[in-house]
């Protein structure tokens, strides 16, 4: 198993920007290896454990839309600052006594691979009157401890998403092995173009794959190599967190 490394805490503005700084560079760079434009990817700030001030002085620097694993996390958040114009991106497993919480205030899900989820979301959303951008959570791994469908399973369940107008289907998302054997890591990003290439042909009407949600802290460039659109970055940007990665992440850490 990989040892992983221990960011430093970024606690002021000064810290932030340089870590910021940082870790576009390495987008630019991964981008430039693979013959992508840089502005293919997006970067994701991850802010779960991270303070509202430090959150604040992200917006500072111009970011504005953030991910969170828990919903309740990222719903408190989400009442705190209002008087800023933030999205929240909930990217972790979600249960359905939280459903009503994410469809009042999320602007995007990533964790979507339960039918039973995504018939409540729905019916919530239409309450609402609101709709979600969500991504379809594949497990590449095929660890136990993950959650996310296998890949064979991944067409079927984007076919059944099509009676639910309110999710607003836009790609997929999976979390890769955690490990010091960096072709094995790969391999995860390998399996989820190729499986979004293939479902791409023939997808129900107003739907759309082209989001590849794939890479964090520890393995971000070799996604974007892969092909991903949206890194998912946050000890690397904010510092290593105190909570073992268990709390929210049964297989690892962003």
């Amino acid at each position: 198993m990989l040892n992983k490394p221990r960011y430093p805490q970024a606690e002021t503005l000064a810290e932030l920007e340089r870590n910021f700084a940082e870790i576009n560079g390495r987008i630019q760079t991964a981008c430039r290896r693979a013959g992508r434009h840089p502005d293919s990817v997006r970067l994701l700030p991850v802010t779960k454990t991270v303070d509202e001030r430090r959150i604040r002085m992200a917006h500072a620097l111009g970011y504005a839309c953030f991910g969170e694993n828990k919903v309740q996390e990222a719903w408190g958040k989400w009442q705190e600052m209002q008087d800023l114009p933030l999205d929240w991106v909930v990217i972790g497993h979600l249960q359905t006594n939280k459903i009503k919480y994410m469809a009042k205030f999320a602007a995007e899900f990533q964790a979507l691979d339960s039918l039973r989820v995504a018939e409540q979301l729905d019916a919530r959303l239409a309450s609402e009157g609101r709709t979600l951008d969500v991504l379809v959570q594949v497990n590449t791994s095929g660890e136990a401890s993950k959650y996310g469908l296998a890949p064979e399973a991944a067409e079927g369940f984007v076919h059944a998403l099509a009676p639910f107008p309110r999710l607003k289907v836009k790609g997929l998302m999976t979390l890769a092995l955690l490990s010091q054997e960096s072709a094995k890591v790969r391999g995860c990003f390998v399996l989820l173009r190729r499986l979004q290439e293939r479902l791409q042909r023939g997808l129900p009407d107003g739907m759309s794959l082209a989001e590849l949600s794939m890479g964090m802290s520890g393995d971000f460039e070799a996604a974007i190599e892969e092909g991903a659109t949206t890194v998912r970055i946050g000890q690397a940007l904010f510092g290593s967190r105190s909570l073992p990665d268990s709390h929210y992440w049964p297989e690892g850490g962003v």
